[in-house]
């Protein structure tokens, strides 16, 4: 079933890059919206499958705005999202 979820530290087209390519893998196709506040993913996942999205999303650092953090949890995923970004534009520019 297709659905949407809210993520946090998604800032740029870097971001949606990375994003694409690591849940690609595990996911299939990932569509980000960079329009909206805060940013948005939509793909097709079934329910048993949403905690694994929950956790790599975590790990690539950008987690569900949803997901109740502490404060180290949220410093530790805006440091990841800011290293995951940097990748992102980096691949980017190699194509």
């Amino acid at each position: 079933m297709k659905q949407t979820f809210e993520i946090r530290n998604v800032k740029c087209g870097g971001c949606a890059a990375t994003l694409k390519k690591e849940l690609a893998k595990e996911f299939g196709e990932i569509e980000v919206n960079l329009e909206v506040e805060p940013r948005q993913i939509t793909l097709e996942i079934e329910d048993e499958k949403i905690e694994s999205l929950k956790f790599k999303l975590r790990s690539l650092g950008y987690p569900l705005t949803s997901d109740t953090l502490t404060t180290f949890q949220n410093i530790g995923t805006t440091a990841k999202s800011f290293v995951s970004c940097a990748i992102g534009k980096m691949e980017n520019d190699k194509s």
